[in-house]
């Protein structure tokens, strides 16, 4: 991804706001709607299954969407794909929020999907692209702060919001964080170069987007349809199947893959990836479920649910910056093994639960789950990404986007 030239330091202060308050939409968006699922299940008469689909269909989309990002930008120009992006995720929080069915909801959130995907990976490149190489840890640290204070806010921000306005407000806050964002880039950020005849496999693209969502349905509607008793689930099992086996051929063939296979011959990489595909599947598991459990068989109230779900994000920000201070001086293979001591713990403590479970103990549990997070997160993307690449000039560039992109979404998604 370019990052073109570093910026004049009288904007460098607004362009790194503007940045943060991108990240940070994209951060709160992936959290703040939990805790107002029971109350949009309500309102559009929708079922357990089908409200679900309001995070599943957000996170399938970006997930398709971050991978292309590095071309976009090359192609269309780095300032350019960001507003557009800003300005798509602003415009599809609000159709979110004015959204009368639980198949518009769906569809939009789709939509945000889709153009919030590129916000993360673009802060990163922007924010290395304005500060010189002897303060790009500092601003990687700023970055980070935007991305923690996502999962701290969003629950208590949604509760807060569904409880003294409606759940139409979690998605209506986008609009000021994102006008603002628009104007500030587009007044201080410069473009940078665009590269007319960089080209995408579009084959492997299409057919890795088909596996993914063909998939995601198999696995949504399965228990409803009783799996393989189902035309339904066997349709789609085939399609996905079908898709992934000519997504491998292809990218085993191609001679400029959408995915280049190059890039797991590194064990580490591709160990890393494994570990942090499988934490999120967890993490999001437990985070979907969490508020109809607080809500619904636990009577909270909403801001109540928002409060006790909170605390989480600070245990995920905490061991993160712990973790920051103990990496190269402590073995990467304990931190990793101490957070998922953590995770695995937190997550036997939840099969224990019961309605009658305290307050203090659910707000330790999360605590402790989030602390695991960050105990795995941290060390797995540096060992992920750590390997130096022996690349011939155009592909090692290429390499290295396709891997922030992949650091920045698991980043983005972990909460």
């Amino acid at each position: 991804m370019s990052k073109g030239a570093i910026q004049p330091s009288a904007n460098r202060g607004a362009i790194t706001a503007c940045v943060i308050l991108a990240t940070l939409m994209q951060a709160l968006d992936s959290t703040i709607a939990n805790v107002a699922l029971p109350h949009m299940q309500g309102s559009v008469s929708a079922s357990q299954d089908q409200i679900n689909w309001v995070l599943t269909s957000y996170i399938a989309a970006a997930a398709i969407m971050t991978p292309p990002t590095g071309f976009l930008a090359s192609r269309f120009g780095l300032k350019r794909l960001f507003l557009i992006a800003v300005t798509g995720f602003t415009v599809a929080s609000m159709l979110c929020g004015i959204a009368q069915s639980i198949g518009e909801i769906v569809l939009f959130r789709i939509l945000q999907g889709v153009f919030g995907a590129p916000l993360v990976p673009l802060s990163q490149s922007v924010l290395i692209g304005i500060y010189p190489k002897e303060r790009q840890g500092f601003a990687m640290a700023l970055f980070g702060l935007g991305v923690m204070a996502g999962p701290i806010l969003g629950p208590v921000l949604g509760g807060w919001l569904t409880d003294n306005y409606s759940w139409r407000y979690v998605f209506y806050i986008n609009l000021p964080v994102g006008a603002l964002t628009f104007a500030g880039l587009t007044v201080f950020l410069r473009e940078s170069p665009r590269n007319a005849s960089e080209k995408l496999d579009w084959l492997g693209f299409a057919t890795l987007s088909l596996t993914i969502g063909a998939l995601q349905i198999l696995l949504d509607r399965g228990e409803q349809k009783d799996w393989f008793g189902s035309g339904e689930i066997w349709i789609e099992a085939i399609i996905a199947a079908s898709a992934f086996y000519i997504f491998l051929v292809h990218t085993l063939t191609a001679d400029e893959p959408f995915v280049r296979p190059s890039l797991f011959r590194d064990r580490n990489f591709t160990v890393g990836t494994l570990f942090i595909a499988v934490v999120g599947l967890t993490y999001y598991a437990s985070l979907a479920l969490q508020p109809p459990y607080l809500q619904d068989l636990m009577g909270y109230p909403v801001v109540t649910a928002g409060l006790v779900m909170g605390p989480r994000g600070v245990g995920t920000m905490a061991a993160m910056l712990l973790v920051g201070r103990l990496a190269g001086r402590v073995d990467t293979r304990l931190l990793l093994g101490f957070g998922l001591g953590l995770t695995g713990w937190a997550f036997y403590a939840m099969t224990g639960w019961t309605p009658d479970e305290s307050q203090t103990a659910i707000v330790t549990v999360g605590l402790i789950q989030g602390a695991g997070l960050g105990f795995l997160f941290v060390p797995l993307s540096s060992v992920s990404l750590g390997t130096r690449w022996r690349r011939s000039g155009a592909r090692k560039a290429q390499a290295s986007t396709t891997c922030r992109a992949i650091s920045a979404r698991a980043s983005a998604s972990r909460w």
